[in-house]
Protein backbone atom coordinates (compact mmCIF):
# COMPACT_ATOMS: atom_id res chain seq x y z
CA UNK A 1 0.00 0.00 0.00
CA UNK A 2 3.05 2.61 0.82
CA UNK A 3 4.36 1.35 -2.64
CA UNK A 4 1.28 2.56 -4.22
CA UNK A 5 1.00 5.92 -2.53
CA UNK A 6 4.22 6.93 -2.86
CA UNK A 7 4.07 6.00 -6.88
CA UNK A 8 0.49 7.73 -6.89
CA UNK A 9 2.12 10.95 -5.74
CA UNK A 10 5.29 11.17 -7.70
CA UNK A 11 2.34 10.68 -10.70
CA UNK A 12 1.46 13.79 -9.01
CA UNK A 13 4.04 15.74 -8.83
CA UNK A 14 5.26 15.30 -12.06
CA UNK A 15 1.76 16.02 -13.81
CA UNK A 16 1.71 19.05 -11.90
CA UNK A 17 5.06 19.99 -13.02
CA UNK A 18 4.29 19.64 -16.37
CA UNK A 19 1.09 21.94 -16.15
CA UNK A 20 3.41 24.18 -13.58
CA UNK A 21 6.39 24.76 -16.16
CA UNK A 22 4.60 25.09 -18.84
CA UNK A 23 6.05 27.76 -21.74
CA UNK A 24 5.96 31.24 -20.59
CA UNK A 25 4.39 34.17 -23.08
CA UNK A 26 7.60 35.97 -24.42
CA UNK A 27 7.23 38.84 -21.90
CA UNK A 28 7.13 36.93 -18.94
CA UNK A 29 10.30 35.25 -20.28
CA UNK A 30 12.25 37.58 -20.50
CA UNK A 31 16.06 36.83 -19.24
CA UNK A 32 15.38 35.58 -15.86
CA UNK A 33 16.02 31.74 -15.08
CA UNK A 34 14.62 31.88 -12.05
CA UNK A 35 10.91 31.55 -13.32
CA UNK A 36 12.17 27.39 -13.19
CA UNK A 37 12.55 27.68 -9.23
CA UNK A 38 9.28 26.26 -8.58
CA UNK A 39 9.73 23.29 -11.17
CA UNK A 40 13.89 22.61 -9.70
CA UNK A 41 11.95 22.02 -6.47
CA UNK A 42 9.19 19.64 -7.92
CA UNK A 43 12.61 17.65 -9.23
CA UNK A 44 13.95 17.72 -5.42
CA UNK A 45 10.34 16.63 -4.21
CA UNK A 46 10.44 14.06 -6.82
CA UNK A 47 13.75 13.12 -5.61
CA UNK A 48 12.86 12.84 -2.18
CA UNK A 49 10.18 10.12 -2.79
CA UNK A 50 11.49 8.13 -5.54
CA UNK A 51 15.82 8.65 -5.72
CA UNK A 52 17.35 8.05 -9.05
CA UNK A 53 19.81 5.72 -9.45
CA UNK A 54 22.88 7.90 -9.84
CA UNK A 55 25.14 7.12 -13.29
CA UNK A 56 21.76 6.96 -15.18
CA UNK A 57 21.37 9.33 -18.52
CA UNK A 58 19.74 12.20 -17.76
CA UNK A 59 16.83 14.02 -20.35
CA UNK A 60 16.93 17.95 -19.83
CA UNK A 61 15.80 20.55 -22.25
CA UNK A 62 12.58 22.23 -23.24
CA UNK A 63 9.07 21.09 -23.76
CA UNK A 64 9.13 18.50 -26.85
CA UNK A 65 11.74 16.50 -23.85
CA UNK A 66 9.55 17.92 -20.80
CA UNK A 67 5.79 16.43 -22.41
CA UNK A 68 8.11 13.33 -22.91
CA UNK A 69 8.90 12.89 -19.31
CA UNK A 70 6.26 10.04 -18.48
CA UNK A 71 7.29 8.08 -21.67
CA UNK A 72 11.27 8.21 -21.98
CA UNK A 73 11.62 5.25 -19.51
CA UNK A 74 9.64 2.67 -21.55
CA UNK A 75 10.45 3.87 -24.67
CA UNK A 76 14.35 3.93 -24.14
CA UNK A 77 14.53 0.86 -21.90
CA UNK A 78 16.62 -0.64 -20.78
CA UNK A 79 19.04 2.35 -20.68
CA UNK A 80 18.29 4.00 -17.23
CA UNK A 81 16.89 7.68 -17.49
CA UNK A 82 16.37 10.14 -15.36
CA UNK A 83 13.35 12.45 -17.12
CA UNK A 84 14.51 16.28 -16.15
CA UNK A 85 12.97 18.22 -19.04
CA UNK A 86 11.02 21.57 -18.16
CA UNK A 87 8.92 23.36 -20.78
CA UNK A 88 9.43 26.91 -22.20
CA UNK A 89 13.17 27.00 -21.20
CA UNK A 90 15.84 27.79 -23.20
CA UNK A 91 19.63 26.79 -23.50
CA UNK A 92 20.97 29.41 -20.74
CA UNK A 93 18.02 28.02 -18.37
CA UNK A 94 19.52 24.66 -18.65
CA UNK A 95 23.13 26.41 -17.80
CA UNK A 96 21.57 28.15 -14.79
CA UNK A 97 20.11 24.93 -13.64
CA UNK A 98 22.60 22.89 -14.22
CA UNK A 99 23.31 21.33 -10.97
CA UNK A 100 19.53 20.59 -10.18
CA UNK A 101 18.80 19.31 -13.78
CA UNK A 102 21.77 17.07 -14.00
CA UNK A 103 25.43 17.00 -12.35
CA UNK A 104 23.79 16.01 -8.67
CA UNK A 105 22.74 12.92 -10.61
CA UNK A 106 26.17 12.02 -11.46
CA UNK A 107 25.34 10.89 -15.20
CA UNK A 108 27.27 9.18 -17.45
CA UNK A 109 25.09 10.93 -20.33
CA UNK A 110 23.34 14.19 -20.32
CA UNK A 111 20.73 14.46 -23.26
CA UNK A 112 19.70 18.41 -24.31
CA UNK A 113 17.15 19.42 -26.15
CA UNK A 114 17.31 23.54 -26.38
CA UNK A 115 17.45 26.35 -29.04
CA UNK A 116 13.43 25.77 -30.03
CA UNK A 117 12.32 28.44 -27.73
CA UNK A 118 15.65 29.93 -27.80
CA UNK A 119 15.54 30.49 -31.79
CA UNK A 120 11.69 31.64 -31.38
CA UNK A 121 12.57 34.29 -29.12
CA UNK A 122 15.08 35.59 -31.36
CA UNK A 123 18.04 34.80 -29.25
CA UNK A 124 20.92 34.91 -30.96
CA UNK A 125 22.61 31.84 -32.39
CA UNK A 126 25.98 32.98 -30.41
CA UNK A 127 24.38 33.60 -27.25
CA UNK A 128 22.64 29.76 -27.56
CA UNK A 129 26.03 28.39 -28.61
CA UNK A 130 28.09 30.15 -25.68
CA UNK A 131 25.41 28.34 -22.82
CA UNK A 132 26.03 25.18 -25.00
CA UNK A 133 29.85 25.45 -24.58
CA UNK A 134 29.83 26.55 -21.04
CA UNK A 135 27.56 23.72 -19.99
CA UNK A 136 30.23 21.50 -21.78
CA UNK A 137 32.47 23.17 -20.37
CA UNK A 138 30.95 23.00 -16.48
CA UNK A 139 30.36 18.67 -17.39
CA UNK A 140 33.77 18.35 -18.44
CA UNK A 141 35.04 19.65 -15.22
CA UNK A 142 32.61 17.61 -12.91
CA UNK A 143 32.42 14.71 -14.65
CA UNK A 144 35.10 14.33 -16.93
CA UNK A 145 33.95 11.05 -17.96
CA UNK A 146 29.95 11.95 -19.34
CA UNK A 147 29.11 11.96 -22.35
CA UNK A 148 26.74 14.84 -23.83
CA UNK A 149 24.28 14.53 -26.33
CA UNK A 150 22.84 17.49 -28.26
CA UNK A 151 19.58 17.43 -30.29
CA UNK A 152 19.19 19.39 -33.02
CA UNK A 153 16.44 21.80 -32.93
CA UNK A 154 13.22 19.73 -34.47
CA UNK A 155 11.47 21.74 -37.65
CA UNK A 156 7.58 22.57 -36.68
CA UNK A 157 4.64 23.94 -38.65
CA UNK A 158 4.21 26.61 -36.36
CA UNK A 159 7.73 27.57 -36.00
CA UNK A 160 8.53 27.62 -39.95
CA UNK A 161 8.93 31.39 -40.32
CA UNK A 162 12.47 30.87 -37.69
CA UNK A 163 13.28 27.36 -39.39
CA UNK A 164 16.19 28.96 -41.43
CA UNK A 165 17.64 30.49 -38.00
CA UNK A 166 17.25 26.41 -36.34
CA UNK A 167 19.07 25.25 -38.91
CA UNK A 168 21.92 27.55 -38.94
CA UNK A 169 22.10 26.91 -34.70
CA UNK A 170 22.01 23.22 -35.67
CA UNK A 171 24.98 23.30 -37.74
CA UNK A 172 26.60 24.72 -35.28
CA UNK A 173 25.66 22.17 -32.94
CA UNK A 174 27.15 19.93 -35.15
CA UNK A 175 30.24 21.98 -35.49
CA UNK A 176 30.91 21.39 -31.48
CA UNK A 177 30.34 17.88 -31.34
CA UNK A 178 32.76 17.40 -33.87
CA UNK A 179 35.33 19.14 -32.14
CA UNK A 180 34.75 17.25 -28.93
CA UNK A 181 34.94 13.58 -28.70
CA UNK A 182 32.52 13.24 -25.25
CA UNK A 183 29.96 15.39 -27.47
CA UNK A 184 27.51 13.80 -29.46
CA UNK A 185 25.49 15.36 -31.93
CA UNK A 186 21.57 13.68 -32.62
CA UNK A 187 19.73 14.86 -35.74
CA UNK A 188 16.34 14.98 -34.63
CA UNK A 189 15.35 17.36 -37.38
CA UNK A 190 15.67 15.09 -40.45
CA UNK A 191 13.42 12.43 -39.52
CA UNK A 192 10.68 15.33 -39.44
CA UNK A 193 11.32 16.49 -43.09
CA UNK A 194 9.76 15.29 -46.23
CA UNK A 195 11.20 14.44 -49.28
CA UNK A 196 10.71 18.03 -50.61
CA UNK A 197 12.80 19.57 -47.66
CA UNK A 198 9.51 20.48 -45.67
CA UNK A 199 7.94 19.72 -42.14
CA UNK A 200 5.71 17.00 -41.67
CA UNK A 201 2.29 17.90 -41.22
CA UNK A 202 0.98 14.96 -39.70
CA UNK A 203 3.33 14.60 -36.52
CA UNK A 204 1.78 17.22 -34.39
CA UNK A 205 -1.34 17.94 -31.77
CA UNK A 206 -3.35 21.10 -32.45
CA UNK A 207 -0.66 23.65 -31.20
CA UNK A 208 1.65 22.24 -34.44
CA UNK A 209 4.94 22.81 -32.21
CA UNK A 210 4.55 19.61 -30.20
CA UNK A 211 4.71 15.94 -30.70
CA UNK A 212 1.41 13.84 -31.25
CA UNK A 213 1.34 9.75 -30.36
CA UNK A 214 2.97 9.02 -33.88
CA UNK A 215 5.56 12.34 -33.80
CA UNK A 216 6.64 10.75 -30.54
CA UNK A 217 7.36 7.27 -31.74
CA UNK A 218 9.51 9.29 -34.27
CA UNK A 219 11.29 11.46 -31.48
CA UNK A 220 12.05 8.11 -29.27
CA UNK A 221 13.27 6.33 -31.83
CA UNK A 222 15.78 8.80 -33.07
CA UNK A 223 16.84 9.18 -29.33
CA UNK A 224 16.79 5.32 -28.94
CA UNK A 225 19.50 4.97 -32.06
CA UNK A 226 21.42 7.66 -30.86
CA UNK A 227 21.96 6.36 -27.29
CA UNK A 228 22.29 2.76 -27.75
CA UNK A 229 25.73 2.21 -29.24
CA UNK A 230 27.25 4.03 -26.61
CA UNK A 231 24.94 3.41 -23.53
CA UNK A 232 23.81 0.50 -23.74
CA UNK A 233 27.08 -1.69 -22.67
CA UNK A 234 26.30 0.50 -19.37
CA UNK A 235 23.33 -1.48 -18.20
Amino acid sequence: MKAKVTNWLIMAIALCGILAVSAPSLAQRGTDPGIWDEAMRRFAEMDRLDPPELGSIVLTGSSSIARWNDQAADALAPLSVIPRGFGGSVMNDVLFHLDQVALKYRPRAIVIYEGDNDTAYGIPKDVILSGLKEIITRVHEELPETRIYVMAVKPSTLRVDVWNDAQQVNAAYQEVARSDPLVFFIDSASPFLREDGKVMTDIFVEDGLHLNVTGNLIWGSIIRAALMPQEARYE
